[in-house]
């Protein structure tokens, strides 16, 4: 990849873990609590993908890590996933959030966010 495919590519999961994160808020503040923590989730894999791609210079890889969830299957994931479990995981995501965004690859294409 060049230069320039590194950094659309890079953008691209930038923006979109930009757009996953707001929409991660407004479920939280809805009270949609198991939602609001499969948005973390994604956002975090979005902006480690945008890391994958600067650091690696290739297309981030379509998967996701199946073996983790196949060792949660035995909860109930709804029924655990009241508000203060989810605000406890809620600011974890959050602050793993700002400190990839200020990674300084990841920064620099904020330069361009809307």
């Amino acid at each position: 990849m060049d230069k320039k495919q590194i950094e659309n590519q890079a953008k691209y999961w930038r923006l979109s873990a930009n757009h996953d994160y707001d929409t991660m808020i407004s479920l939280f503040n809805s009270k949609r609590y198991s939602d609001t923590l499969f948005y973390g989730h994604i956002v975090l894999e979005k902006l480690l993908k945008a890391l994958i791609v600067i650091n690696n210079e290739i297309s981030a890889p379509m998967l996701h890590n199946l073996p983790m969830l196949a060792k949660s299957l035995n909860l109930n994931f709804y029924k655990v996933c009241n508000r203060t479990y989810t605000i406890n995981y809620l600011n974890k995501i959050k602050s793993l959030y700002n400190n990839l965004c200020l990674n300084p690859k990841l920064k620099k294409l904020s330069n361009n966010l809307p």
